[in-house]
């Protein structure tokens, strides 16, 4: 027989206390330190033998995109049997190979497994202009940050580069999407591409993350904030 699903409602009250009072006290902590966000993934290393094993049954696209990366980067930070990480490798923030791949259809039918992140904020009111632009340009207002995925690390250049062109007026959509397709075949095969070879803008350095405001707190939330209160003096986390 098979188990009952269990989802949020089967979770115990003093539960969801516990972990809202534990991230409460989390966020406190990092606000104090003046950090925003943390990054530990960088302190690991995956050794050449563990990648060799990792990748050895991935998808062959994907096991190449991984062999450049290795290339261009060095050893990973990170593993898991369908992923691997990288961190802080100049110019980018966070890199991600994965062995799961999802079909996407612009500029041309391919297979997205590379994911490339940078440091940059993407005012709201762009969000929807982006989201027209292409569906595999990831935006997180929160960690302030912008990442391409795609098959190659020049397809995420240069979606990123024609998304900060977007961002600050210099493009419209349709035209990046125009432009898209034709820079990237023109990269493909072997013309110039500035577009496709590095960034064409500065890329920030911290600070673009945008963890928004609380709300003014009806009955509810107030009981909530106080039963919080009450439970990290409890347990010594004020």
């Amino acid at each position: 027989m098979d188990q009952p699903q269990r989802g949020p409602a089967d979770i115990e009250v003093t539960n969801r206390l516990t972990v809202l009072a534990n991230a409460t006290a989390d966020a406190k902590a990092m606000m104090d330190r003046g950090e925003h966000e943390t990054d530990k993934g960088a302190q690991t290393t995956v050794s050449p033998e563990e990648v060799d094993e990792i990748i050895g049954t991935w998808p062959e696209a994907a096991k190449m995109g991984v062999q450049q990366m290795v290339l261009q980067y060095g050893q990973p930070n990170e593993a898991t049997p369908t992923k691997l990480l990288w961190f802080d490798r100049t110019p980018w923030k966070r890199i991600q190979v994965t062995s799961d791949q999802v079909v996407h259809k612009f500029p041309t039918p391919h297979a997205d497994f590379l994911t490339q992140y940078i440091d940059y904020e993407v005012p709201p009111d762009k969000f929807e202009e982006l989201g027209r632009y292409d569906g595999s340009c990831l935006i997180d207002r929160t960690m302030g940050e912008a990442a391409a995925r795609c098959d190659s690390e020049a397809a995420n250049f240069l979606t990123l580069n024609l998304m900060h062109e977007i961002v600050t007026g210099t493009r419209t959509v349709d035209d990046a999407r125009a432009f898209y397709s034709e820079t990237l075949s023109a990269y493909c095969l072997g013309e110039s591409a500035p577009h496709c070879e590095g960034f064409l803008f500065e890329l920030p350095t911290g600070g673009s993350g945008d963890p928004d405001h609380p709300v003014p707190p009806g009955p509810k939330a107030k009981a909530i904030t106080q039963q919080v209160e009450e439970f990290l003096s409890a347990s010594g986390r004020t």
